[in-house]
């Protein structure tokens, strides 16, 4: 009923081309002939292949216009008003100047002939010639109640054909919240191979329609889909990250987790507001890229990877659309968590770049200061003497952690996760020994000593043990040692300033 009123307020309002970036083409036709017959004025469809056909009454196509020019120079000569879908008329208004005209003469001729064109493609580049004569108009997205009804609905149809089917209900509420952001028809197809692959609707399906949803939406290039999440059991220490995120665990999650995680009242909870993101400071290696990971495993949303690298463009213009460009698509895969991994990279700028960090960092200032959807930012950062003061700010980010080189006890934890997820016997290890040992290591580091003495162990036949590991530790340099200066400025800046992670 949304789209019907504001349509019927659009073409009321006297615009000669209406614009609708769309792949439901029938949607906006049966749209546009319930809004027809309030204005009580005729509906006609044309596509190249079709031609010209009223569908507000049963008329034959008529072929001989079919071809664009002609279709418009038709338009333009009659004199009975309607309103006229052009279907993927997109390609015919490049390079091609007359067209161009004929669409300008129609347009300003509207007071007289009441001609409305409704330019309906996937996109649309409206030229310039026209374009303060258009209005741009875009259909609504479901929302997730009537997503859950269309699943439900889908499940109904399959079940009286005499096929039983699993169904989880909180499975069914998860997958509504995770196909926000698509259309109807898409929804239905994703619905449909989800109960296809399985036979059922459980907490499984949710990792392959968020696959398939980004493959949808297009998402390659500087926004990444990070298909490798995980959860908190993988990553030694962070207690106090962890009890941050529990606390904050969105309420469309309660049903999936522990009843110790479940909120003691879901009325207080809706009327707080959405978390909005975290910065996690620290050494490198230290556990950021997986606590990002984990967040998005634990709250069972999809990961997006934003390589800020790989935004910037030696155009003009270019670096800052692209960053645009990635926003609205993460926008578009609400609820979602956003990683902004080495952010400092992507903002801290120098005289020579033509001020490109400085408007990149306003336009993701902009977008994180007025978003409505639910995408939680996570941005991880190594250097904080490169990122700007207005990003550090309470209110744009919730929390500052910063993540310190791991201590006695979660190293001892760190070995444990890494020998155990490669099949080495800890029960011959003195882990004990080992912690003691890799004092002042990362996790990153650590992890490589145990690789590294996988490889040597393989190399003399034998199978990894405690001497291998020892002297796997005692051949690495650790960060700590060799830019102990860097690390220590940053301890000392930390102090105070943020959280700690780990305690």
């Amino acid at each position: 009923m949304q789209d019907i009123r504001d349509l019927t307020s659009v073409l009321r309002s006297n615009t000669p081309i209406v614009v609708i970036e769309t792949y439901e083409e029938y949607r906006v036709v049966e749209l546009l002939k319930r809004v027809a017959s309030v204005l009580y004025q005729p509906v006609f469809t044309w596509s190249i292949t079709q031609g010209l056909a009223r569908v507000d009454k049963p008329m034959a196509a008529q072929k001989f216009n079919s071809e664009p020019t002609d279709l418009l120079g038709q338009i333009k000569s009659t004199s009975q008003q309607g309103i006229y879908v052009l279907c993927d008329f997109h390609p015919f208004v490049i390079d091609a100047p007359k067209n161009v005209r004929l669409l300008k003469e129609i347009a300003l001729e509207y007071e007289t002939l009441q001609h409305t064109l409704v330019l309906v493609s996937h996109a649309f580049d409206i030229p310039p010639e026209i374009k303060r004569y258009c209005a741009y108009f875009q259909l609504t997205l479901p929302s997730t109640v009537q997503l859950q009804n269309l699943i439900y609905l889908e499940v109904d149809k399959i079940r009286h054909q005499g096929t039983s089917l699993q169904v989880d209900d909180a499975a069914v509420v998860k997958l509504a919240e995770n196909l926000r952001g698509v259309t109807l028809d898409d929804a239905r197809r994703l619905v449909r191979k989800a109960i296809v692959d399985d036979g059922a609707i459980t907490l499984s399906d949710i990792d392959a329609i968020n696959k398939a949803k980004f493959q949808l939406l297009d998402l390659n290039g500087v926004l990444q889909f990070e298909y490798d999440t995980s959860d908190f059991s993988q990553i030694a220490g962070l207690h106090n990250l962890k009890k941050w995120l529990k606390q904050r665990v969105p309420i469309a999650a309660v049903s999936t987790l522990g009843q110790a995680d479940k909120p003691t009242s879901v009325q207080h909870t809706k009327v707080l507001d959405a978390p909005k993101g975290i910065l996690l400071l620290g050494v490198q290696g230290s556990g950021k890229s997986l606590a990002a990971k984990a967040v998005a495993g634990v709250w069972q949303r999809p990961l997006l990877r934003l390589d800020m690298a790989a935004l910037y463009n030696k155009y003009i213009g270019e670096t800052e659309k692209n960053l645009r460009h990635a926003l609205e698509l993460a926008d578009m895969m609400s609820p979602c968590v956003l990683w902004i991994d080495e952010i400092e990279k992507g903002l801290s700028g120098s005289s020579s770049d033509e001020g490109t960090s400085t408007r990149i960092l306003g336009t993701l200032l902009t977008w994180m200061a007025e978003r409505k959807s639910e995408v939680f930012v996570v941005a991880t950062a190594n250097d904080i003497q490169a990122l700007p003061p207005e990003l550090m700010r309470k209110g744009r980010m919730d929390e500052i952690f910063f993540v310190d080189l791991p201590d006695e006890a979660i190293r001892k934890a760190i070995f444990l996760i890494h020998c155990q997820r490669r099949g080495i016997d800890v029960a011959s290890l003195d882990l004990a020994q080992l912690s003691a040992r890799s004092q002042g290591f990362s996790g990153a580091e650590i992890e490589q000593a145990v690789i590294a003495a996988m490889y040597t162990a393989r190399s003399v036949e034998r199978s990894v043990d405690q001497v291998l590991l020892l002297e796997e530790l005692s051949k690495t340099r650790p960060l700590s040692v060799v830019m102990s200066d860097k690390i220590n400025a940053l301890r000392q800046w930390a102090a105070g300033r943020t959280v700690n992670a780990h305690e």
